[in-house]
């Protein structure tokens, strides 16, 4: 097994990213006015609305969960799929069109590490192992006992079945 060293360092950089735009925004006066209900009964003025969505109700927690799934999964040898890379790009780059330049920019890093990733992957012609670009095909590897005994398709050696 081979360590993915982009998608690990994409995964923890967007860990980062969710860390540090939680530093920035935590220090705010609204914590009391959310703990009391202010948002709930419509008394949270604009503004503890928008860091309300800036922070706790924003993609600050997904980002982190998401972050470290990545770079659990780059750790394992694995990559994730090119258009995640692809796609975070164009969010990235669709809220920086919207916002000007932000922390937003600090997304580029980890789509670019996973567009990386997969097109140096696919010049070594090697693919992501089993499982993550094609599913592992288990075939019975005798006809009068099904299930007892699997191999995988394309292989002659047979191996014990999955429990």
């Amino acid at each position: 097994m081979i360590k993915k060293r982009l998608t690990v360092g994409a995964g923890w950089s967007m860990a980062a990213i969710g860390v540090l735009h939680t530093a920035v925004f935590l220090p705010h006066p609204y914590w009391g006015e959310w703990l009391t209900g202010g948002l709930r009964s419509g008394e949270g003025g604009d503004e503890s609305l928008s860091v309300f969505w800036a922070l706790p109700g924003g993609f600050v927690v997904p980002l982190v969960l998401f972050g470290l799934l990545v770079a659990r999964l780059g750790r394992r040898g694995e990559r994730v799929p090119a258009y995640v890379g692809w796609g975070l790009g164009g969010w990235v780059a669709g809220c920086v069109l919207l916002v000007g330049p932000s922390g937003f920019l600090l997304g580029f890093v980890p789509a670019g590490l996973l567009i990386a990733e997969d097109l140096l992957a696919r010049r070594r012609g090697a693919g992501a192992g089993p499982g993550v670009t094609e599913p592992v095909k288990l075939i019975p590897s005798q006809v009068g006992a099904p299930g007892l005994t699997c191999r995988r398709a394309g292989s002659r050696s047979p191996s014990p079945a999955p429990r």
